[in-house]
């Protein structure tokens, strides 16, 4: 496998092994325990609390020589992650700082992820005080020759009084977030089953070629892979959107999330876009 910088995306299939790694309930970190012992290893890492009443905690992913995982938007070569919380108690809330991905192309397809490991910032909101119990869930795809959804269940307790810790981890990798731009602005169009959505940001060229992502939060809307094309500083992305009743729709500017993504670790993203 080997890093790119083409954005192109393409369909590949994927061989439907579903896995269980249980995760051992530990009083700050559950540690995976992989069934076959050689794809992945999760970690939940105890962080600290925050100023603003949250606590800092990340979700490690070390992954085996030649297997890789994926960012949460990978394009069509990829399996998003997903996240499932249900299980614990004194958190209303969960907010992702992805790390930039990298380009990666394998077997002439290409798509956004990570090699070697993941250190993954969750900042959690709690509903009230005292410790926060995490009972959680992902599902992700591990891929090295094959593509295979894998799942870890994680347990632990946060004591928000203690003293921090993995600072220097977690710090590290919540640097390495895309930088945030503003002033994007964005036009909606209807099309037969939904809405065209364009956006115009303002951001340097990222190297020979880019790779732009357009996000709904709504999963239930399905996203195009986004074009697009750059004058100077000015870069214009463009995306389809279909909702599950396939028709035009209302398109909350200031919800949509637009990144530019280049290679080694760079990229800009406009949190919501105002209309033009």
């Amino acid at each position: 496998m080997k890093k790119i910088m083409a954005p192109s995306f393409c369909a590949r299939s994927v061989v439907a092994l579903a896995l269980l790694a249980g995760l051992a309930a530990a009083p700050t970190v559950a540690k995976a325990d992989d069934p076959i012992g050689t794809m992945a290893e999760v970690s939940l890492l105890q962080g600290w609390a925050m100023e603003n009443g949250h606590y800092m905690a990340a979700l490690q992913v070390k992954l085996a020589p030649g297997w890789h995982t994926y960012w949460r938007a990978p394009g069509a070569a990829g399996i998003p992650p997903q996240f499932n919380w249900s299980g614990s108690r004194n958190i209303s809330g969960a907010q992702f700082h992805w790390p930039v991905p990298e380009i990666y192309e394998q077997n002439g397809m290409s798509f956004l992820g990570y090699e070697t490991e993941l250190v993954l910032p969750i900042e959690f909101t709690p509903n009230g005080a005292g410790n926060l119990m995490v009972n959680g869930e992902i599902m992700m795809g591990v891929c090295d020759d094959v593509c295979m959804p894998y799942t870890a269940v994680f347990q632990g307790t946060f004591d928000t009084s203690a003293p921090a810790e993995n600072k220097h981890k977690i710090t590290s990798a919540l640097k390495q977030k895309p930088k945030l731009v503003s002033g994007a602005r964005c036009t909606a169009q209807p099309i037969e089953d939904g809405m065209k959505v364009t956006a115009t940001l303002n951001v340097p060229k990222l190297g020979a070629m880019e790779v732009a992502v357009m996000e709904h939060p709504d999963t239930n809307i399905w996203v195009s892979e986004a074009s697009s094309s750059r004058k100077g500083r000015t870069v214009s992305v463009q995306s389809d959107m279909v909702p599950q009743h396939a028709a035009p729709f209302f398109v909350d500017r200031s919800k949509l999330r637009i990144t530019m993504i280049g290679t080694g670790g760079r990229a800009y993203e406009a949190q919501g876009c105002s209309g033009s």
